[in-house]
C-alpha cells in the first residue's frame, strides 16, 4: 500500500457567478486539473464529487454522472454530501480506492452554485445542515449557531471581538495575491469591529461569503506516477474523519469540536506524525471562531490558547504556523461542496512552490487540511507531505 500522489489541480474563480451552471464550473475545474496533470483523460477510472445543495440551488440531484459527462469522462461517478465537508469526504474515499489498488487514476472535486438564488434562499438552504426538527424550526441559522459557540468559548476561556477581528484581518491579507479569491480586499481591525453585527458577537467580517465555484484534483497511485514519469512531489499520507451529535444542544461542549480531534488523531496516526510536525495548514474558518476551534481541536494549541494566535502573529504568513494562506473560507470564499478540494489545491501548490504565498513556507514539508460540516458534526482531516525520492 502506497500513498496517493497529487498529479494535477484546477479550480474556477470563487465569487458571484449566478449566470454559470454547476456543470459549467466543474467542467472548467476538471479540465484544468487534467491539463495540469498532463495525463490522458481515458486513464481516469472514477470521479469522486462533493456537492451539498444542488437540489435546492439548481433543482438538480444525481449530479456526479452529470459532472463526469461535463468533463468528458465515461466512468463511475459518485456524489458525496456531508454538508460543508462534502469534498473532504470525497477525498477520503478516493484515497482509500487508490491505496487499495482498485484504481490508479481518479478525479476528485466538487462544486456549488449559490448566489443565483439570493442571500435569503441560500441561508435557508445552508440551514438544512443543522437539525431541522430541533434547531432550524426554532429559527437557528449558522451565524447564530457559531455565535453561540463563540459566546461559550469566551465564557470558558476568555477572548474578545478584537481577537476575532485579528483573524479576519489576517485571512483577508492572505487572500490579496490569490487570483482565485472572492475577497481580495484588505481590512483593518477597526473595519471588522465597525461592521454590522450578524449574530452577536459575530459581525460581517467574521463570516464567510456566499460563493459560487468549483475545484478538481487528479490523484494517482505511486506506481502510475512512476510508470508515466509524472512530476508528483506531493502525497496524501494521512486521512481521518470524525463525527459529533448533530444539534448543539445535545453536545457536551459548545467551545470544543470533538469531531475535529477524532479526525486529526486518525490522520496523524495514519501519516505517522504528531501535531508538532505540521508546518502550515488550511482550516475550515466559515466564521472566525471556527478557526480558533479548529486549531485547538487539531492539537496545535491547548484549549483557550488559539484565540490570540492571529493577534500574536503566530498564524500569519510571517508566523511560525501559517494558517489559511489562501485566505481561507473567510476571504477566498466558500462554495460549499468545493471547499475540501480547494484546501487540497492550496496546500499542494504551496508545497510545490507555485502558490503566491509559497515564500511563507519555503523549506516546509508537511501540511494539513481540515474540512468541517455544519457546526462540526462532521470533519475530515488530511495530511499532505512533500515526497522525498
Amino acid at each position: 500500500m502506497s500513498d496517493p500522489r497529487v498529479a494535477g489541480v484546477g479550480l474556477t474563480h470563487f465569487g458571484k457567478h449566478p449566470e454559470r451552471t454547476g456543470r459549467a464550473m466543474f467542467a472548467e475545474a476538471g479540465l484544468a486539473a487534467l491539463d495540469d496533470a498532463g495525463i490522458d483523460p481515458d486513464d481516469v477510472e472514477a470521479l469522486f464529487y462533493g456537492n451539498f445543495m444542488g437540489e435546492l440551488a439548481e433543482h438538480q440531484g444525481h449530479q456526479a454522472p452529470l459532472m463526469a459527462e461535463a468533463v468528458g469522462l465515461d466512468v463511475p461517478a459518485t456524489r458525496y454530501e456531508s454538508a460543508c465537508a462534502s469534498s473532504g469526504a470525497a477525498i477520503r474515499d478516493a484515497v482509500f480506492r487508490l491505496r487499495n489498488g482498485e484504481a490508479d487514476v481518479v478525479l476528485v472535486g466538487g462544486s456549488e452554485r449559490m448566489t443565483n438564488i439570493g442571500t435569503a434562499a441560500a441561508t435557508d438552504a445552508l440551514s438544512i445542515a443543522a437539525d431541522d426538527l430541533y434547531e432550524v424550526r426554532a429559527g437557528m441559522t449558522f451565524p447564530g449557531a457559531y455565535a453561540l459557540m463563540a459566546r461559550a468559548y469566551f465564557e470558558a476561556y476568555g477572548g474578545s471581538k478584537e481577537d476575532l477581528a485579528e483573524i479576519a484581518v489576517k485571512n483577508h491579507e492572505h487572500a490579496l495575491p490569490n487570483e482565485y479569491a472572492q475577497m481580495q480586499q484588505a481590512i483593518t481591525v477597526e473595519d471588522a469591529l465597525d461592521a454590522p453585527i450578524i449574530a452577536d458577537p459575530l459581525g460581517l467580517y467574521d463570516s464567510c461569503p456566499i460563493t459560487d465555484g468549483a475545484t478538481a484534483a487528479v490523484l494517482v497511485s505511486e506506481d502510475y506516477a512512476a510508470d508515466h514519469d509524472l512530476d508528483t512531489s506531493v502525497a496524501i499520507t494521512g486521512t481521518g474523519q470524525g463525527g459529533d451529535k448533530m444539534a448543539l444542544h445535545d453536545r457536551q461542549y459548545f467551545a470544543r469540536t470533538p469531531a475535529t480531534k477524532d479526525a486529526a488523531d486518525e490522520a496523524y496516526d495514519d501519516a505517522g506524525i504528531g501535531p508538532d510536525a505540521v508546518d502550515f495548514l488550511e482550516v475550515h474558518d466559515c466564521f472566525t471562531i471556527a478557526e480558533v476551534l479548529a486549531l485547538e481541536g487539531l492539537g496545535l494549541y491547548e484549549p483557550g490558547e488559539a484565540i490570540g494566535a492571529a493577534g500574536r502573529g503566530e498564524t500569519t504568513h510571517e508566523g511560525a504556523l501559517p494558517v489559511n494562506l489562501s485566505g481561507g473560507l473567510k476571504a477566498k470564499g466558500h462554495p460549499v461542496g468545493a471547499t475540501g478540494v480547494a484546501q487540497l489545491i492550496s496546500l499542494t501548490k504551496l508545497l510545490e512552490g507555485r502558490h503566491p504565498r509559497a515564500e511563507a513556507v519555503e523549506g516546509a514539508s508537511t501540511a494539513l487540511a481540515h474540512n468541517a460540516g455544519g457546526t462540526v458534526a462532521s470533519a475530515t482531516v488530511h495530511v499532505l507531505q512533500e515526497v522525498v525520492e
